[in-house]
C-alpha cells in the first residue's frame, strides 16, 4: 500500500527508507483509530510540498542566471556584420538579400523604340505597334512608360489587367495577350471597358461567348480580336493548328458581329523566341485567310515578336510586337497558391 500510494500508479522512483522512518514516527503519534493509509497521505503530502518548493527555487535560480548571461552577451555590430557572434550563430544567420536591380522604364522603352526603328529601316518595313507588357509588374512601372508618351499596354492575367485598368488612365489601349478561359470572359470585358484587342482567341466557343457578352454590355464598337495560331506545334502552347486558322477567322467575321477580326498572333518557341519558320507560318495563315475572306492582307495584322526576337519579327513583317522584360526588367513570379 505504501509503495502504491507513493508511486501513484505512475512509476515514480521513491527512496522508501526515510519514508519508512517517518511513517514509524507518525504512526506512533496518532491515535489508534487512524489508519496507516491516512498517515501515509500526510507524509506524502509533506514530501511533495517540500519537493515543489525546491523545484521552484531551482527555476528561479536558472532564470536569474539566464538574465545575467543575456545582459553580459556582447552586442552584435549594426548592419549584420556578425562581430561578437559565435561561428555557429553566424552560420545560422540568414544571408542578406541582394539589393533589387534598379530598372529605368524610361530608358528601357527608349531603347526598344530605337531598336524598332533600326529594324524597320533595315528591312524597309513599317515600324510595328509596340505593346508594352507589364505582366507581374506594379502599375507604377506601367505609368512610368505612360508618362513617356506610351499608350499601348498588354497583360496576361484577367485579375491583373482588371486591377490595373481600374486605376490607370482611360486613354490606355489595353491588349489581353494571355490564354482566356470562357468563364472569365465576362469579368475581363466588364472590368476593362477600354479593352482594345484580345489577341488569343483560339476556339469558336470563346469567340461566340465574347460576341454575346459584348452585345450584352453594349460596347461602343466591336472588340478587336486576333486568332492565336500554334505555329510551333507544341502541345504546351495554346492556339489553333495553322490549317484551322482560316476556319476560325471566317467564323468570327461571319458569325460574330460584335467582334472585329484584327489579325493573327503567335507565341514563340519553348524559350519564347520564334524561329523564321514560325513567322513564315503565320504570314501564310494571313495570306490564306485574306484570299478566302476577300480581304486585303494589309487589313489583317501579324502579332509576332517578343523581347528575344522582336527585331527578327519586324524584318519578317510583324505589325504588332509584345515586349515586356526588355522594358520593365526580368519578371519575378509569385508562388501560386
Amino acid at each position: 500500500d505504501l509503495s502504491l500510494a507513493l508511486r501513484g500508479g505512475r512509476g515514480v522512483d521513491v527512496d522508501l527508507n526515510p519514508v519508512k522512518v517517518a511513517c514509524a514516527r507518525e504512526t506512533g503519534r496518532v491515535p489508534m483509530v487512524r489508519t496507516l493509509r491516512q498517515s501515509v497521505r500526510r507524509i506524502v503530502g509533506r514530501h511533495l510540498t517540500a519537493f515543489g518548493r525546491r523545484a521552484a527555487g531551482i527555476v528561479q535560480r536558472e532564470r536569474r542566471l539566464g538574465e545575467r548571461t543575456t545582459t553580459t552577451t556582447p552586442p552584435t555590430d549594426k548592419a549584420g556584420s556578425g562581430k561578437g557572434m559565435s561561428v555557429q550563430a553566424r552560420a545560422q544567420e540568414p544571408a542578406a538579400a541582394a539589393p533589387a536591380a534598379q530598372v529605368s522604364v524610361a530608358e528601357g522603352i527608349k531603347d526598344v523604340r530605337r531598336r524598332i526603328e533600326a529594324a524597320a529601316e533595315r528591312s524597309g518595313n513599317k515600324a510595328p505597334r509596340l505593346v508594352a507588357v507589364g505582366k507581374t509588374k506594379p502599375l507604377e512601372m506601367v505609368l512610368e512608360a505612360y508618362h513617356q508618351g506610351h499608350r499601348y499596354f498588354g497583360e496576361n492575367y484577367v485579375q491583373e489587367i482588371v486591377e490595373k485598368a481600374a486605376s490607370a488612365p482611360e486613354d490606355i489601349h489595353w491588349h489581353f495577350i494571355g490564354h482566356l478561359q470562357s468563364n472569365k470572359a465576362k469579368a475581363l470585358l466588364q472590368g476593362v471597358p477600354n479593352l482594345s484587342v484580345l489577341e488569343t482567341v483560339d476556339t469558336a466557343k470563346l469567340a461566340d461567348r465574347l460576341n454575346r457578352i459584348c452585345g450584352e454590355l453594349g460596347r461602343d464598337k466591336p472588340l478587336g480580336v486576333m486568332v492565336q495560331v500554334n505555329t510551333s506545334g507544341e502541345e504546351s502552347k495554346h492556339g489553333v493548328e495553322p490549317a484551322e486558322a482560316t476556319v476560325l477567322a471566317a467564323h468570327i467575321t461571319e458569325k460574330c458581329p460584335n467582334l472585329k477580326l484584327a489579325g493573327f498572333m503567335t507565341i514563340g518557341m519553348p524559350d519564347y523566341t520564334s524561329k523564321p519558320e514560325n513567322f513564315v507560318c503565320l504570314k501564310d495563315c494571313r495570306r490564306r485567310a485574306a484570299e478566302q475572306l476577300g480581304m486585303d492582307e494589309a487589313e489583317l495584322e501579324l502579332s509576332m515578336g517578343m523581347s528575344g526576337d522582336f527585331e527578327a519579327a519586324i524584318e519578317m513583317g510583324s505589325t504588332n510586337i509584345r515586349v515586356g522584360s526588355t522594358i520593365f526588367g526580368a519578371r519575378v513570379y509569385p508562388n501560386k497558391k
